[in-house]
């Protein structure tokens, strides 16, 4: 009976109704479609970031300190026996780093140069076009630095370098090919060559900087080199979508706000004006708690309007966005995001869903519930005469 009353009210109500239910149908589709957003990024990233750079996790030479680029002179150590055994297996590939200067068309650019394996399959990287055919040195850099630099294929550019020994030396190397990524830790300033030709020219043999792992089999520190885990090296990226969350997430509180200011208010307009109704409901036998339940369920229905409401404008809409993405407006490279490409593709999980259900429905029966508490006090009399007991 209560079920069929509730119901009957709130369609009584009218248009008062149905703008509560479009305003908190509104409150679903923001929560929905903005946290999708943030996953979306944060799942694309997180996937770009493996596959161009971390993998499974990596080791770094103890001295390693990617903030600090004073480290890098003497970041490096001859593979550890595990390790060498991993990169021999195609499970690791490691990298040698060493800062470097270049002179683009009479420029002098500073870059940090990497060794890295040719034949290695773990990294998206393209290092076959690294394999030397003629004399040449073969180099690959991303289309940033290219872009940046003014450089193209076929080009030659003079490196300088300091070797293990302080000694400065020089060389031209060729740009063999201009790969296009999304994550600038390999393309920011970066030139790569092959490894082994970068350990002759630092006098460094079976030497690396950094050990990247296609495998979790060893995931504790070893003898001179720490291991970084996959949270710790998408820490950067995890912290600044968490920020970001939280400061959208003020537009779909204020919303939200906005809806259940709008609940309360007809929740306690409909206590007022119907006061000889619930003194003739209590006069007929219906206890208290059944009336402060009914105004509670008349809340609720709102809630479960607003989802029927919100799904009807709201999942074609979500659906046209997991398609087209919301393109961000230039270049994500130029806002410093990496592994994001120039237009956001949201993701929307059951958990998103059914949280925000739950979050919504919890909210809106709090609401609904503080101005019932009056009935508490509502004397049968009083009401039949239209007065609300002091």
């Amino acid at each position: 009976m209560l079920f069929k009353l509730a119901y009957k009210n709130i369609i009584g109500a009218g248009f008062r109704t149905w703008l509560n239910v479009f305003i908190l149908s509104l409150a679903y589709f923001a929560i929905i479609s903005l946290q999708g957003f943030f996953v979306g990024w944060s799942e694309e990233a997180s996937r770009e970031i493996k596959a161009w750079d971390i993998a499974e996790g990596q080791f770094w030479q103890q001295s390693y300190d990617p903030l600090d680029p004073f480290t890098l002179d003497d970041a490096h150590g001859v593979i550890p026996a595990e390790l060498a055994k991993q990169v021999n297996e195609n499970k690791a590939v490691p990298i040698l780093l060493t800062p470097a200067t270049i002179y683009p068309d009479g420029r002098m650019k500073s870059v940090l140069l990497k060794g890295i394996k040719t034949e290695q399959q773990i990294l998206e990287l393209p290092t076959k076009y690294l394999q030397t055919i003629t004399n040449e040195i073969p180099a690959i850099i991303g289309s940033k630095t290219a872009k940046s630099m003014h450089m193209k294929v076929g080009d030659f550019v003079t490196i300088r370098w300091r070797d293990k020994n302080g000694v400065f030396d020089a060389i031209d190397v060729k740009i063999a090919h201009i790969f296009s990524t999304t994550v600038l830790t390999v393309d920011n300033n970066q030139i790569w060559i092959s490894l082994s030709k970068l350990q002759e020219m630092l006098e460094m043999p079976d030497e690396a900087t950094i050990i990247v792992c296609n495998t979790t089999e060893i995931i504790s520190d070893l003898n001179g080199w720490n291991y970084k885990s996959c949270s710790f090296l998408l820490k950067d990226l995890t912290v600044m979508i968490k920020t970001k969350t939280i400061g959208s997430s003020i537009f779909y509180i204020l919303l939200l706000f906005m809806a259940m200011i709008a609940i309360f208010d007809t929740q306690v307009l409909a206590i007022f004006r119907r006061r000889k109704e619930m003194g003739t409901m209590m006069a007929l036998g219906i206890r208290r708690i059944q009336l402060i339940a009914l105004f509670t369920l008349e809340g609720i229905f709102h809630a479960l309007l607003a989802i029927i409401i919100g799904a009807i404008y709201g999942i074609p809409l979500l659906n046209y966005f997991q398609k087209v993405g919301m393109a961000i407006g230039t270049s994500a490279a130029d806002f410093g995001l990496s592994g994001i490409t120039d237009s956001l593709y949201p993701v929307y999980g059951w958990k998103l869903v059914a949280g925000t259900i739950i979050l919504v429905l919890i909210v809106t029966t709090i609401v609904s519930y503080l101005p019932s508490r009056k009935i508490a006090k509502l004397e049968p009399t009083d009401a039949l005469r239209g007065k609300m007991t002091k």
